[in-house]
């Protein structure tokens, strides 16, 4: 059994903003438009690919007068998107029209790789992935079909030492090392589907990050159901020695969390039931839907939200 990437969640500034960035510029599907379920006055913002399949999920818990938070150990230093190979070239020249900050093209792990980073700073990059034109791709207004985004590639976390966070990835989630480029070392969850990496970067005694605005907040990695989350659990509580919350109902994906021992919190969450849960498929993200224990305040909590548009 093997895990890969099932969302990844950020914390930005401004939700409007937010949905700019990632709808206009780069070209993601809004598949999800609710609020945090422990904070309801406050959005929680899901962008995706056609479908919102598991692991092509970016959230954001968007909170106006948030700090900025600082990259350090402990901390998630990237999150890579994967786009066909030929594609990279449109992005560079596309990120240059729309001032987005970025730095040029470097070749990583075999993989040309683009890094930017969006309004809050939260670093990203695009990786061009061979074969990746096959898959289905969100075509929005101004991005074309044949270059839109895919799904997450994988993404980079920052650690005093790898060897502890290595353990859980290859003992809990099936994933294998499967190359090294200096203190950044590779690990892959298999098969061909979205979210396949994760790299260590081992930075030993370097400065701890601080959670804010432009930071990830959490990772999340696929569970098929919750027997397979179950095991999980049982795996990191009595092979790891690690706490792990009870099951919480995220009406997407059931979810379990984590510290792993590098300090990044992890989520497991499953598969099902999916996006579509509440709304057509069609129609993903138009509409503010509010988990059913919410529901009844559901006019003072549309009161408190800003507009998007």
């Amino acid at each position: 059994m093997t895990s890969a990437l099932h969302h990844v969640t950020a914390v930005s500034g401004p939700a409007a903003r937010n949905v700019r960035f990632y709808t206009d510029v780069l070209g993601l599907r809004l598949v999800k438009k609710t609020v945090n379920f422990d904070d309801p006055g406050t959005y929680h913002l899901y962008y995706g690919d056609d479908a919102g399949r598991p692991g092509s999920i970016l959230t954001f818990f968007p909170w106006d007068h948030a700090a900025v938070g600082r990259v350090g150990v402990g901390e998630t230093s990237q999150t890579a998107f994967r786009v066909p190979r030929s594609s990279i070239g449109f992005w560079a020249q596309r990120f240059v029209e729309a001032a987005v900050s970025h730095e040029a093209p470097v070749v990583r792990f075999g993989e040309t790789t683009l890094a930017f980073k969006d309004h809050d700073g939260l670093s990203l990059a695009l990786i061009g992935v061979e074969g990746a034109e096959n898959e289905p791709g969100w075509g929005a207004a101004k991005i074309p079909a044949e270059h839109a985004i895919r799904g997450f590639h994988g993404v980079t976390l920052l650690l005093r030492d790898a060897a502890p966070t290595a353990a859980i990835l290859t003992n809990v989630f099936g994933q294998t090392e499967v190359g090294r480029e200096g203190s950044v070392t590779r690990f892959d969850a298999g098969g061909e589907g979205y979210g396949r990496f994760v790299d260590l970067h081992a930075a030993g005694d370097f400065l701890p990050g601080r959670p804010g605005r432009g930071g990830v907040h959490h990772v999340a990695f696929r569970a098929a159901d919750d027997v397979a989350q179950a095991e999980m659990a049982r795996k990191l509580v009595n092979e790891h020695g690690l706490g792990v919350t009870e099951q919480k109902d995220r009406n997407y994906f059931r979810s379990i969390y984590f510290r792993e021992p590098g300090g990044v919190l992890f989520e497991i969450a499953t598969d099902a039931p999916g996006f579509a849960v509440d709304e057509p498929a069609e129609t993903l993200g138009q509409a503010l839907k509010l988990p059913p224990f919410l529901e009844a305040l559901r006019s003072k909590i549309e009161e408190r939200l800003p507009a998007l548009a």
